[in-house]
């Protein structure tokens, strides 16, 4: 036998909807505001003609109600679009290099090691995830967490140059001291290369087979670091903007079809 706490939120929602079937009109529908759970409400103590009006009214919302937001969010065509993403390009490099700066790390250090590795991973492994969630905001949400992960890769990597671990050296940079230049990649129009940067063929692949760990500095880390981060920002900017349009959309439809069922 249900409790009283079962049985009372199923009266409210009951009250609600019986309200709203008396009160609806077939010939100027409005679905501005609907009970709770609408179109999938709880039949329990309708009488067989409110049933029948519940149906035709949810008959009536399939056939106007504004097209669901996440079907046109997030469309791709290809699943590893991502790797055409610079800023994945960065998290993935990013991610070689610290597991090759992380070997030099000295066994009492396993602690820093597993962290530096983990927090790089995350970043990459973030991105990609996001990429193949449903909709725009979930994309955001798991970007957040690339953001958050390369924070922690930052702060890691100064605690490293402070505690000596990671050599400091002004002036150096990806391009002088590994002959890699980040701005290579242009788009998937433009003949971007995908895959792993230490994969053969990758144009990273020679620099990154044949580097010596211990000729990584702090600047070098700063650099990729800092420019992995502004892509970040810019892909979040975008996808912000792409989300508060596809509401604007949302918010325009509803409107334009309570314009259309008023006219009916």
């Amino acid at each position: 036998m249900e409790t009283n706490m079962t049985n009372k939120p199923l009266t409210t929602l009951n009250l609600t909807l019986s309200k709203f079937l008396r009160e609806f009109d077939f010939n100027k529908p409005d679905f501005t505001n609907v009970p709770l759970g609408f179109p999938n409400c709880n039949f329990d103590n309708l009488d067989s003609t409110d049933t029948g009006k519940l149906n035709a009214i949810k008959t009536l919302w399939e056939l106007n109600r504004p097209a669901k937001i996440t079907s046109r969010s997030r469309i791709w065509n290809d699943p590893k679009g991502y790797q055409y993403l610079g800023v994945w390009q960065n998290a993935a490099l990013l991610r070689t290099l610290i597991r090759k700066f992380t070997l030099t790390l000295p066994l009492s250090e396993r602690r820093l090691k597993a962290q530096l590795d983990d927090a790089a991973r995350s970043v990459k492994r973030n991105i990609e995830e996001g990429w193949k969630r449903p909709t725009t905001s979930e994309y955001l949400n798991f970007l957040g967490y690339s953001q958050a992960s390369l924070e922690e890769v930052k702060g890691d990597i100064r605690d490293a140059k402070s505690d000596g671990f990671l050599p400091s050296k002004p002036l150096s940079t990806l391009n002088n001291i590994l002959n890699i230049d980040l701005n290579i990649f242009k788009g998937p129009n433009k003949g971007q290369i995908k895959g792993e940067p230490d994969n053969p063929g990758h144009p990273y692949f020679i620099p990154l087979s044949t580097l010596n760990p211990h000729t990584l500095t702090y600047e070098v880390f700063m650099e990729l670091i800092n420019k992995t981060d502004f892509l970040l920002r810019k892909l979040v900017e975008s996808l912000e903007k792409k989300l508060d349009d596809e509401r604007m959309f949302f918010k325009v439809e509803q409107a334009r079809i309570k314009d259309n069922s008023r006219r009916k």
